[in-house]
């Protein structure tokens, strides 16, 4: 089971960093064809875009996942139906889509406004959502190698199709949009064949309106919930241009918070290989068994994440070949530390999941975007930029936390997870971090081992407890 939990998410989680690894080489060539005016409009439009994704599936990816693990025998028939129902709504979605990026189009891409909103409403009227549902099936069946090579291949794909728009055919802020579109055909081809074909999960449009609404009363109430990603990931950039925050300054921002979206990618992939196996547990009544999966993890984050930001002033360093830049280590500790939050995360959501209760996790999840875009827009002309990191620090622990003070939470749920205990973990080697930094490379070797040797030694410590998880 530990070997699972490990290999899966190093799949979920190394996959696409190939494509980022083989944008780095490509980025000094298509950006002599690039120009500020071309990563605006991208940058805008991706803004607008990503702030409404959420509904493209209205949260139903629970209920398949739900439908999967407590009808076992009968869930195709019922995936059938959500697909069907998904297909109708898609073209929904793709008018509110289109209506939106019609209206904010920069007027220095008016030109192209049509074309842009054609690719990216495309995918969504030729495929509906197959690959939400094929990816989704892929994962609870625990074959992350199904996903992990299309995320691989498709990235690599994406990245010379950058270079051939743009570079080759120099067609600017163009490029992307074309490029977005064929991988997202490509990769819902990809998901359609297996799923409609090979699997027979075809679409049925004369579905049971009953079964439809029962669906939506248990996956809307995560829409909020899912919304919060953005609020807490992605907004920061936008308060600060609202507050006329120099562009220089977002640009060091942005520095610092590429090294924490590594940290945020691994939390999500490690979500993707845990969560199957906690919904198995959960299954078999085993809340001890998911909990000591929570915290295994957990002990791999706090101590993976540390050791990464003793030594991010020479990571940064080696990277960024900027003095200024790569002067931004010390907020890149606290955005990468902040994404300890994932493990406990999980653990309460999960239970919550499983047992429906979705109604309180919107409260949760949005609450703590709320909280994040309002600190912003309090504290981000007191402090400047420098503080979202600080205030996307708190917000990600109190979304991680706070579940496991729900009344819903504590009925349902029969194993201790000790929150105060692991957030003042967090909170202490969060401060030590940005402490050590600055201390000299011999010094920081020495530190390194007694990490590993701690490491191996809490393993050591909880082997009954490991080995319970492989049984």
């Amino acid at each position: 089971m530990i070997r699972k939990l490990f290999s899966h998410t190093a799949i979920y989680g190394l996959a696409p960093q190939v494509a980022k690894i083989a944008q780095i080489f490509v980025l000094p060539i298509i950006t002599q064809d690039l120009t500020d005016l071309d990563f605006g409009v991208a940058g805008i439009m991706t803004a607008y875009t990503t702030a409404i994704s959420v509904l493209a599936v209205l949260g139903l990816r629970v209920v398949l996942i739900n439908l999967f693990y407590k009808s076992r025998g009968h869930y195709k028939w019922a995936w059938r139906q959500i697909y069907g129902f998904l297909i109708l709504w898609n073209f929904f979605y793709a008018a509110i889509l289109g209506f939106l990026i019609y209206l904010v189009v920069p007027e220095q891409a008016s030109e192209n406004r049509m074309v842009i909103m054609l690719l990216n409403i495309g995918p969504f009227i030729l495929f509906g959502p197959i690959a939400t549902i094929g990816n989704t099936y892929y994962q609870i069946n625990q074959k992350p190698l199904q996903v992990g090579v299309r995320t691989a291949i498709l990235g690599l794909v994406g990245v010379c199709l950058n270079l051939y728009f743009i570079s080759y055919l120099k067609m600017g802020y163009m490029g992307w949009f074309w490029s977005t579109f064929l991988v997202g055909v490509i990769s819902n081809f990809s998901y359609w064949y297996p799923m409609n074909i090979q699997l027979g999960i075809k679409p049925i449009f004369n579905f049971k309106w009953k079964r439809i609404k029962n669906s939506l009363k248990v996956s809307l109430p995560t829409v909020p919930h899912f919304y919060s990603g953005y609020l807490l990931n992605s907004s920061d950039k936008m308060v600060m241009d609202l507050l006329n925050v120099s562009t220089g300054d977002i640009g060091k921002y942005n520095v610092a918070y590429s090294i924490g979206n590594i940290a945020q990618q691994i939390g999500v992939a490690s979500g993707y290989a845990v969560g199957p196996m906690m919904m198995e547990k959960y299954k078999k009544g085993d809340d001890l068994g998911a909990r000591n999966l929570v915290f295994v993890l957990q002990i791999l984050f706090l101590f993976g994440t540390f050791f990464c930001c003793i030594w991010l002033r020479e990571i940064f360093a080696f990277l960024i070949r900027n003095e200024t830049l790569a002067n931004m280590y010390a907020l890149g500790i606290i955005i990468i530390m902040s994404y300890n939050y994932r493990p406990m995360y999980m653990g309460a959501n999960n239970k919550l999941f499983y047992t429906e209760n979705t109604n309180v996790l919107w409260k949760v999840s949005f609450s703590a975007g709320v909280i994040n875009l309002i600190s912003n827009f309090l504290l981000i002309p007191l402090y400047g930029f420098e503080i979202a990191a600080f205030t996307t620090f708190v917000s990600l622990m109190f979304m991680g936390y706070i579940g496991f003070f729900l009344k819903i939470f504590r009925t349902i749920n029969t194993a201790e997870y000790y929150p105060f205990r692991w957030l003042l973990s967090t909170i202490l080697l969060t401060g030590l971090a940005y402490y050590l930094v600055d201390f000299t490379i011999e010094i920081k070797l020495i530190i390194s081992f007694f990490i590993l040797l701690t490491l191996l030694f809490l393993f050591y410590f909880f082997k009954s407890k490991i080995n319970e998880l492989r049984k």
